[in-house]
């Protein structure tokens, strides 16, 4: 029998579109436990917050632990977690830089879903929802290891949910456009910076910015995520506002106009 309250456990819960979407499940009725890596600061939060990092396989199953001990079940995972490289060329980063973004906004997910699955079979309930991005199906210049991170969670995600339906558990993954939020002053600046993309490298991020201030805000996702989470028969993926009509222009415009158009929104030569 489920308990009054679903339990939700949402990552990368401190700001953005994690913090919304804790909040928003909050007042729908779910008990959630949103998740930092800084901390668990969580005096002006209407959600509880717990310490984790999605890369450390030890911090992953002592909060899932400690949810397990204190409720005895997670109904819905949001796996939310993840950081960006500031627009760059693909070759400005390292290695080492590649596999880190591939740490937390992959390999975390992996490590969520490895702990969190166990107790939802046993339950034979429970969502999955990862965010993911309209990269992870249009992919942009510049932002390449970003957006096969993206791509990845979204093959996963598809994979993920046929194996486990029969089990009672559904996979989703929302996948906005751009949205207004602090994640682009957060992000990790190409760690092997070369001059050739130096002047590329400013006008992207100007475009950039100049898109997000009227982008849509982190709501617009948080009530994607609570949509798919309440629906009986859940979709796979979900697009909120603009990147809807981004994903009907993917499917059936012709390649080379919708080449042509991604090119001349970020201003590169033709």
């Amino acid at each position: 029998m489920k308990p009054k309250k679903p339990i939700a456990l949402v990552t990368g819960a401190s700001s953005g579109i994690g913090k919304a979407t804790a909040e928003r499940l909050t007042v729908a009725g779910y008990k959630v436990y949103g998740t930092s890596r800084r901390g668990t600061q969580a005096t002006q939060l209407s959600f509880a917050m717990l310490s984790l990092d999605v890369t450390k396989d030890a911090s992953v199953e002592a909060v899932v632990d400690e949810i397990i001990r204190l409720d005895g079940r997670i109904d819905l995972l949001v796996n939310n977690a993840g950081f960006g490289v500031a627009p760059a060329g693909a070759e400005e980063s390292s290695i080492e830089q590649a596999q880190s973004i591939f740490d937390t906004n992959f390999m975390g997910i992996v490590r969520m879903t490895r702990a969190v699955v166990p107790h939802m079979r046993r339950q034979r309930d429970g969502r999955i929802i990862n965010i993911g991005s309209v990269l992870g199906f249009l992919p942009m210049p510049y932002m390449a290891l970003y957006s096969a991170t993206k791509h990845a969670v979204a093959g996963y995600s598809e994979a993920l949910d046929h194996e486990l339906r029969t089990m009672g558990i559904h996979v989703c993954v929302v996948e906005p456009a751009y949205i207004n939020t602090s994640f682009d002053a957060n992000l990790v600046k190409p760690n092997v910076p070369l001059d050739v993309y130096r002047d590329i490298r400013a006008r992207v991020e100007r475009r950039i910015k100049e898109v997000l201030v009227g982008a849509d805000g982190p709501q617009i996702v948080a009530e994607i995520v609570l949509k798919a989470a309440m629906a009986d028969r859940p979709k796979l993926h979900y697009t909120p506002g603009l990147a809807n009509r981004m994903r009907l222009l993917r499917r059936f415009a012709p390649a080379s106009l919708l080449d042509a158009g991604v090119r001349k929104d970020l201003r590169l030569e033709a």
